[in-house]
């Protein structure tokens, strides 16, 4: 070819090496598209057709999943309604109401806690009773007037229940009773007896009925169910001598922050020992709201 072409042009031989590769890759980059398609593309198509259907479902189970009724839906189970004692319902007896046991189970625990509802505003506060599940039960909630807190739970009749065995108002002064006194009174179970001796250890005794409500649990409800049926004796008050106690044992009165405990020492050093409460009120970071909360616990 090269002598052919060399009659009829005048090229030497590297050119005509030049132009034979020139050739070969404008072929190359026409003949690209054409074997694309054919070897690459249409596989690719024939792969994608087998594989669309299990594409298109798991697109319907995503916007399925994206519902926000969805898991309510799935969740939502048949629920026959009777009369019942919710401080006597057993476990089957919640579930046939339509509550997961794993629900009827927390409400269980609150009850064997001591945990008691006098009331149906009672029941609508446990968080495992939705708003739809308790207007649904509301009707049905029959809870005696007086319940004796010591009551036996867990009793399933699905019949309207009849009223238990009342007990008498008691008066326990709280802060010589133990736990087994404390469950005397109305509305007091075991654990709320093991919380408030605690919190009695802690601070010293109650110097008021008031204070009963800084337990963990006791909210206002709770507080005027039992308020009437307790007595306080502050001569039982552990009390701590202001003008020789060191930080240790400051820290163990109630209220005061380390910060506190330190004004208190330094004031004593600098100005002398304190003659009664007054003195106390001279310390600046001491509000006398908080010198009304320490004053039953000091003594000079």
């Amino acid at each position: 070819m090269y002598k052919w072409l060399k009659s009829y042009f005048t090229i030497s031989k590297r050119e005509f090496n030049g132009m034979f590769v020139f050739i070969i890759l404008m072929a190359s980059i026409f003949l690209v598209p054409f074997v694309y398609d054919k070897i690459i593309t249409e596989p690719l198509k024939i792969k994608i057709e087998i594989i669309q259907p299990s594409i298109n479902k798991i697109e319907i189970n995503t916007t399925r999943l994206k519902q926000p009724n969805y898991y309510n839906e799935k969740k939502e189970t048949k629920s026959v309604l009777f009369y019942f004692n919710p401080n006597t319902l057993n476990l089957n007896g919640w579930v046939k109401l339509g509550l997961s046991e794993k629900q009827a189970g927390s409400i269980l625990k609150y009850v064997a806690k001591g945990g008691k509802f006098y009331s149906k505003q009672d029941v609508k506060k446990m968080y495992a009773i939705s708003q739809a599940n308790y207007n649904k039960f509301e009707p049905y909630i029959q809870i005696p007037e007086n319940i004796n807190a010591n009551s036996p739970a867990n009793t399933y009749t699905g019949k309207p229940t009849n009223a238990n065995k009342t007990i008498e108002n008691v008066s326990i002064e709280i802060n010589g009773a133990d736990s087994v006194t404390l469950t005397t009174i109305k509305g007091i179970g075991p654990a709320f007896a093991s919380r408030i001796l605690k919190y009695r250890n802690r601070i010293g005794g109650f110097a008021t009925i008031a204070q009963l409500k800084d337990v963990y649990g006791i909210d206002s409800i709770k507080y005027e169910q039992i308020k009437n049926q307790i007595t306080v004796n502050t001569a039982l008050l552990t009390k701590i001598n202001i003008n020789v106690a060191e930080f240790d044992e400051l820290k163990k009165m109630p209220y005061l922050t380390y910060k506190q405990i330190n004004a208190i020492i330094a004031y004593r050093k600098q100005h002398g020992k304190f003659i009664q409460l007054s003195d106390v009120e001279k310390i600046v970071i001491l509000t006398p709201s908080l010198i009304q909360k320490i004053a039953p616990y000091v003594q000079f």
